[in-house]
């Protein structure tokens, strides 16, 4: 049976999000269309998560 949480010596974790960042010149063209929307998901998953 596999398991999804993966460990290491003293801790363990279940990760479900895949983060991704831009560099900075590929940042401004993708930013500035969508900077509000990503705003907005990345708080409601933060409140969801607390």
């Amino acid at each position: 049976m596999s398991s999804d949480t993966n460990s290491l010596a003293h801790t363990k974790w279940n990760c479900k999000y895949h983060i991704v960042f831009a560099p900075k010149y590929r940042r401004q063209v993708i930013y500035g269309k969508i900077k509000k929307d990503i705003g907005i998901i990345l708080r409601q998953l933060c409140e969801r998560k607390g």
